[in-house]
């Protein structure tokens, strides 16, 4: 191939080219919101759980990521429940996780999935690499360096993706020896890859302070940072800079690790044994995070039709890695919703065996072990507001789960199905609500934010004849195969659960 040796202005161009594409402008809004994320108790925990959940294929690998060896035996059972996952993985890593699943589900491209795949292992492994080295640094937390090393690399990740022959010029200008990263892209592009991932990130309003972690650092020998964004800086320029060699087929060579603790050992505080430590920790999560995703190694080199990305991202159409009765009945219940079920059964016990599960952490818990184990396409827990005398859905998850949480509520007497249920402390299970007697028992505001719900469960919670408030859960199809006992059973337990705790609060 001819390499063109006059830099080409293409910049401004090819920004323009790749922010207009539909797939990278929903690629850059999902990423916005993910990042936009804030660990703040429950509501951080939650509004993660239920991004998660809004995504069958993004929440199928975080359960498996959660069911890796290497942290299946911190939880000594099957996971099943998103609340469950972050609980035992962290909030941080979840969160970077699921920004890395979102770059692996979107740049999947067939025609050269080894180039990208390569890219996405480098961007993968410097986020862990970034996290590690930041945990012992002097100032806290180390989601910023985990995301900003994680999309240091989104540059060369995106020309791979969608402009293939410039990043193959790019890449034998690299080869020859004469150029480094830098002067080859900027020589190709018309800006470094480092100004263009800058570029991207803006474009998609990522915070500034993970855009300005992007910023090369002088060669050298580094010197302790002066402040957090100094600190960051150097964490993420260590993660993007170690994770080739780490990622290569016999680890890194000696010159290379000796060349990082010169240039990084300094200034990140990182003795010889503390980086073969880190090393080692990260070649472990790595391969998890690689099971997880179903990305297997890929040492061949590419080929002109690759099975490559699109074969091993099957993960969306294969179970979670929680059990191996896969598929479902037409009404989405899963075949296996009895050892869901049981699984979130012993998540809940173990919870409150441990001492350390809050009423709303519970109840979140519950509701969605119900969603996910059951397949409903949405669910509610329903609470009585004190002020008003109101029931208010307080939490849901589902199809337009912000808007149906917001009309479900209703008024604390009447003589609807939902009181009738409460009034008796009976659990309903309606295979078929569009029969003719459970529709004369529908109350208005259901009918209305709700019009096409063929079948649903409703399980009052009731402690000691007070009314407090019911879970909801329902589907746009009928359920002919109802819920056998052994299903029934566990959904009380869960409910039992809940009625324990609100009854001890």
């Amino acid at each position: 191939m001819a390499i063109h040796l006059e830099p080409r202005p293409v910049r401004g161009n090819l920004l323009r080219k790749l922010t207009a594409d539909e797939g990278l402008f929903a690629l850059g809004g999902a990423v916005a919101r993910v990042v936009e994320l804030v660990d703040s108790d429950d509501q951080g925990t939650n509004s993660l759980a239920y991004y998660v959940l809004s995504d069958v294929a993004l929440t199928q690998k975080v359960l498996r990521l959660a069911n890796t060896p290497q942290y299946r035996t911190m939880a000594g059972a099957t996971v099943t429940t998103i609340s469950r996952a972050i609980s035992l993985l962290g909030f941080d890593t979840v969160k970077t996780t699921a920004l890395a699943m979102l770059l692996v589900d979107q740049l999947d491209n067939s025609t050269h999935a080894h180039s990208v795949r390569v890219e996405l292992e480098a961007s993968l492994c410097a986020s862990l690499l970034g996290r590690e080295a930041a945990r012992s640094g002097p100032f806290g937390s180390a989601e910023e360096a985990s995301i900003g090393a994680l999309f240091r690399n989104i540059g060369p990740l995106l020309v791979a993706s969608r402009e293939h022959e410039r990043f193959r010029e790019i890449e034998e200008l690299m080869a020859g020896g004469g150029y480094t990263p830098a002067q080859a892209s900027q020589l190709i592009l018309g800006s470094s890859y480092d100004t263009l991932s800058a570029a991207v990130l803006r474009e998609w309003r990522i915070p500034e302070v993970i855009v300005r972690s992007l910023a090369p650092l002088p060669p050298g020998v580094l010197k302790p940072p002066r402040d957090k964004d100094e600190w960051t800086r150097q964490v993420v320029s260590f993660g993007h800079d170690a994770a080739r060699p780490l990622l290569r087929k016999g680890g890194a060579r000696a010159d290379e690790l000796m060349a990082l603790r010169q240039r990084y050992g300094a200034a990140l505080n990182l003795d010889h044994a503390q980086m073969d430590a880190m090393f080692l920790t990260v070649r472990k999560s790595m391969a998890s995070l690689q099971d997880s995703m179903q990305l297997a190694p890929d040492t061949a080199p590419e080929p002109s039709a690759p099975p490559g990305l699109p074969d091993a991202l099957a993960a969306a159409t294969m179970d979670s890695g929680i059990g191996q009765n896969s598929g479902a009945y037409p009404s989405g219940k899963p075949f296996n919703a009895r050892d869901r079920l049981l699984s979130g059964v012993q998540d809940v016990t173990m919870m409150r065996a441990a001492g350390r599960a809050r009423v709303n952490e519970l109840i979140h818990l519950v509701l969605e072990t119900l969603y996910h184990s059951m397949g409903f396409r949405f669910a509610t827990v329903c609470l009585k507001d004190a002020k008003s005398g109101q029931f208010r859905a307080r939490i849901a998850f589902g199809e337009q789960h912000v808007r149906r949480q917001i009309g479900f509520c209703f008024e604390e007497h009447g003589d609807d199905l939902f009181h009738l249920a409460m009034s008796n402390d009976a659990d309903l299970m309606i295979s078929d609500a569009g029969a003719a007697k459970i529709q004369g028992l529908l109350p208005d505001w259901h009918r209305k934010i709700l019009p096409d719900a063929r079948s649903f469960i409703v399980l009052p919670l009731v402690v000691q004849g007070r009314q407090l408030g019911l879970f909801y859960a329902d589907r746009d199809v009928m359920a002919p195969e109802g819920v056998p006992p052994d299903e029934a059973a566990l959904i009380r337990a869960l409910k039992g659960q809940v009625l324990l705790a609100l009854g001890s609060s």
